[in-house]
């Protein structure tokens, strides 16, 4: 797995984000993504945000619960948010969302689905599996930088999340 810090964020428009200057918290994502290219594009747009992000990358579900049950076990904190691959080795996308949802300690924990799929059907399953979102990968490299920046607008400006561990 790897990991990356990037640039410090602003306050909300809406009022000040939980994840404001000065302030320890920064914006936690677990990029669970099979393809090295489209996990580079989506780390390379979160360097354009203004939200300071961490990002924690997995190939494959099994490594992203391994890596999610270790945070966990050992009190650490989870990520604030997940971007899922559906089309996954091992542990796929839909299996990944309905072990978290078993998972006491993870049921909360918002899971935006990004995947080339714009089947019906992996639409439906995924929310059927309560997937926060569902969003496509653009089909232009650079346009990577949109979805990250509605991800931060949304996600990290505008949306409440649960404290952890409540």
């Amino acid at each position: 797995m790897e990991s990356k810090q990037f640039s410090t964020p602003d306050a909300s428009a809406l009022g000040r984000s939980q994840y404001e200057a000065g302030s320890e918290d920064r914006a936690r994502l677990l990029l669970i993504e099979n393809d090295p290219e489209d996990a580079r594009r989506a780390r390379e747009a979160f360097e354009t945000v203004t939200t300071e992000t961490e990002i924690e990358v997995a190939t494959d579900g099994s490594a992203a619960l391994e890596f999610l049950r270790e945070r966990v076990e050992e009190s650490e904190p989870i990520p604030d948010l997940v971007l899922l691959a559906l089309d996954l080795p091992e542990v796929d996308g839909f299996e990944f969302l309905e072990t978290v949802r078993d998972d006491e300690e993870l049921i909360q924990l918002p899971v935006l689905v990004l995947t080339d799929s714009s089947a019906s059907s992996d639409v439906h399953d995924s929310y059927a599996r309560a997937a926060n979102a569902y969003l496509s990968k653009p089909s232009d490299p650079d346009e990577f930088e949109t979805v990250a920046d509605a991800i931060e607008r949304f996600w990290f400006q505008r949306v409440s999340l649960p404290p952890h561990g409540f």
